[in-house]
């Protein structure tokens, strides 16, 4: 099958899914590039970056390679600036193109990096998590972490193009592949009903990674992001339910500190509870708020999230990109595969926070 496409005022370009896109990497490197810098994290590196390296060294390019250590609670101003060091070092100039070669943390902070080096140079995507794959590669958001909030330092920048690789996903940890099946789910819970059945029925499948399964969810999951971002780039208006779960999934993230739950663990679980907020400010049916539990749990993610307690939680979700003037905007279901942004008030979600049902310890 052909390439999924992204248009947007920032660029159009491909995403390419398919077994052994790894070794072909050269193709998305224009050739009026100067050099390569392959930007990856140690893990990474290890296992893939000899064969990244050898499929980019067909360009006849001179290759960077520039390691940063693994893991969310890395996504800082001071391994972002470890990227700029490394480019400056070796005098690389405004015709480079950077080469991210890793899982989210890596495709944000390389996009970053692109996105202000020499003020602005190219960039493409590899992906080598499912999470990455199917979200945060896709649609040039790019980001680092400050101690305050996830994600509120970046850039809109568009990549020449995202490499999908399916073969590298034998290599993930069983927790990896389910962070990422949560981004999945996601898209049928807010623009597609029928992929949300269709996840319901294959998530033994997904869970094992098989191949057919696991491609279509990723080809699934490209188009219905694509659409969107293809509406809205800067996430003025219809992007914004790309967060279903994110609030509550930040939250969990900042309150227990970045890397102690995996980033798709905590979208899975905060989708459950985003899921429960739609129950109760817009009616949203409980066998689907229920199908919704389910599934999160059926991929092997949480579905009780950790008591920050009831104060602790409106305040980490008040340092939202989605708040205005204080009030907590969220992403709701007033259906499934139907989702909307609204602001809903502390008073409303603190008992929500006191249940049992949805916080350990309660």
């Amino acid at each position: 099958m052909g390439p999924v496409r992204v248009d947007t005022p920032g660029g159009a370009y491909p995403i390419h899914i398919a077994s052994g896109r790894l070794d072909a990497l050269a193709a998305s490197i224009p050739a009026d590039a100067t050099a390569v810098a392959l930007v990856t994290s140690d893990t990474v590196a290890a296992l893939y970056g000899a064969r990244a390296r050898a499929a980019l060294a067909a360009t006849g390019k001179p290759v960077l390679t520039i390691e940063l250590p693994d893991g969310e609670d890395h996504k800082t101003w001071q391994t972002l600036n470890r990227i700029f060091d490394a480019l400056l070092a070796a005098q690389l100039d405004r015709k480079v193109v950077l080469v991210a070669l890793g899982g989210g943390v890596v495709g944000d902070m390389c996009g970053f990096a692109a996105a202000c080096y020499m003020r602005g140079v190219r960039f493409v995507q590899a992906p080598t998590t499912l999470l990455a794959q199917v979200d945060s590669s896709v649609g040039g958001k790019t980001a680092i972490n400050h101690p305050l909030g996830k994600n509120m330092i970046g850039a809109f920048y568009q990549p020449l193009a995202v490499e999908i690789d399916t073969d590298v996903l034998v290599t993930l940890p069983a927790r990896e592949v389910s962070a990422g099946l949560a981004e999945v789910i996601k898209y049928g819970m807010i623009a597609d009903a029928e992929f949300f059945d269709w996840c319901e029925a294959q998530a033994p499948a997904l869970r094992a990674l098989d191949p057919q399964a696991v491609s279509h969810a990723i080809r699934r999951s490209c188009e219905l992001k694509a659409w969107v971002v293809s509406q809205d780039e800067r996430e003025s208006g219809l992007r914004a339910i790309l967060n279903f779960g994110h609030t509550f999934g930040h939250a969990i993230e900042s309150g227990l500190g970045y890397g102690q739950w995996l980033h798709g663990e905590a979208v899975g679980c905060g989708m459950v509870m985003a899921a429960e907020l739609s129950a109760r400010v817009h009616g949203l049916d409980r066998t689907v708020v229920e199908r919704i539990r389910g599934l999160v749990a059926a991929i092997g993610c949480p579905v009780r999230a950790p008591d920050l307690g009831i104060e602790r939680w409106l305040d980490l979700m008040r340092v939202d990109k989605k708040a205005e003037g204080g009030v907590i905007r969220y992403v709701l279901l007033p259906a499934l595969g139907q989702a909307t942004v609204q602001g809903v008030a502390d008073e409303q979600v603190r008992p929500m926070l006191a249940s049992g049902r949805l916080i350990e310890g309660r």
